[in-house]
């Protein structure tokens, strides 16, 4: 049997993720999110084998709570999706480094902190996967979104070097771009009641789709939809026409909005 950890299981493309593992592959998943409630909801639902960390992975004790719990139940690990994270959104000039620090704290520090501490358990229970879900805005930002992009790019490096040095270990370290997902926070009706933008859109079950191939197919990189690898090849090849569009606020479709847990 799988044994999967996923972060920001409360719902969005967590919760998605954790009903695939189970429905799909029979995975005993561990839901680790802020809210117990809905943790506890969902691993009822999920069956015997789901078991949940109510916890803010921020907190200093966070890893190793999750750690004991996945030694404790399971004493394996075959997957880690680090789905978990936060916006909040400004201009620099306003929100000024604060902003940038808490955000990545929980998007970048908490990740590593996490799989620092699962890490040992992946190699002992070798082949086993890693899936960091990054975000097309840490290939493509806009105005107002600099911490999150930040944050996203400082995971896009990190998940690059780790791929390379894990693979010697048995452990695959895959990324996934979402890019506007439909969630209960963010509902995203100014682009899906636009026909011409509506296929920017995707939805969580689709983020789920492809964090899942990802781990168990041992994909290197997927971005949802599909169509956003195009905005970060047209990135590097005319990053001044990128620049120009994005500066001048039309650039709403390359950008992805936030996910909570």
């Amino acid at each position: 049997m799988l044994v999967c950890v996923v972060t920001g299981a409360s719902s969005g493309i967590g919760e998605a993720v954790a009903r695939r593992l189970a429905r799909d592959h029979g995975a005993a998943v561990v839901l680790v999110a802020r809210r117990e409630e809905r943790l506890s909801a969902l691993a009822a639902e999920l069956g015997p084998d789901a078991s949940y960390v109510a916890v803010d992975l921020t907190l200093p004790d966070a890893p190793e709570q999750v750690r004991a719990h996945v030694q404790e139940r399971h004493g394996r690990l075959d997957v880690l999706v680090n789905n978990a994270g936060a916006a909040w959104r400004g201009r620099f000039a306003d929100k000024g480094w604060e902003n940038v620090r808490r955000t990545m704290e929980v998007n970048f520090d908490a990740v590593l902190r996490l799989t620092e501490a699962l890490l040992p358990v992946l190699r002992a229970s070798a082949p086993t996967a890693i899936v960091n879900v990054a975000s097309t805005a840490g290939r493509v930002a806009r105005p107002g979104t600099g911490a999150y992009s930040a944050s996203k790019a400082a995971l896009i490096g990190w998940t690059d070097a780790l791929y390379a040095e894990e693979r010697e270990h048995g452990v695959h370290v895959a990324l996934v771009n979402p890019g506007f997902i439909t969630t209960e926070g963010f509902p995203q009706s100014e682009l899906t009641g636009n026909r011409w933008t509506r296929w920017a859109v995707s939805t969580p079950e689709h983020g789920a789709e492809a964090i899942v191939d990802a781990a168990l197919e041992r994909r290197a990189e997927r971005y949802v939809p599909r169509p956003y690898a195009l905005a970060a090849a047209l990135r590097v090849v005319a990053p001044g026409l990128v620049r120009r569009v994005l500066a001048g606020g039309g650039g709403r479709a390359l950008m992805t909005q936030t996910k909570n847990d």
